[in-house]
């Protein structure tokens, strides 16, 4: 599988019982985990934030979606934050506009830290969240369930 690919019936299948094996591990903030490769005596020492990363990985695989990892100082062009965002190039440019999502122009060209498009991403899905949550409650208060 390529980076940003859809997994494959197999690839999907492989992560869903590397998830459950690790769901129930739960190291304490700041802590490692030892990880041993399979066929030799080495043992891996991952950090908290790259397990984290890694079951985040495959909860994804295995929902079928595909997955780029991208690092937090890379910069995007408006074209691949849409690609991040599931939406069109006009509609980045329009949220760079707005001022929702911090950017800077590179000649003429607009470049935006993947950082900053995550912090919007988690700002608009907190509120998406927060919507459903008050239209369910809503619902509910009528009787319309």
């Amino acid at each position: 599988m390529s980076a940003g690919e859809q997994p494959s019936v197999i690839e999907q299948e492989q992560a869903r019982r590397a998830l459950q094996v690790l769901r129930g591990v739960e190291p304490e903030v700041g802590e490692t985990l030892d990880v041993t490769v399979a066929g030799t005596a080495e043992s891996v020492h991952l950090p908290r934030a790259a397990f984290d990363l890694i079951r985040d990985v495959l909860a994804n695989m295995a929902a079928g979606q595909g997955v780029t990892v991208v690092p937090a100082h890379a910069e995007l062009t408006t074209q691949q934050a849409a690609q991040m965002l599931n939406v069109s190039r006009p509609h980045v440019i329009k949220l760079l506009d707005e001022g929702r999502i911090e950017y800077r122009l590179v000649g003429r060209h607009r470049r935006i830290l993947a950082s900053s498009l995550l912090t919007y991403q988690r700002s608009h899905l907190g509120r998406a969240r927060n919507a459903a949550d008050e239209l369910a409650a809503l619902t509910e208060d009528l009787g319309l369930y």
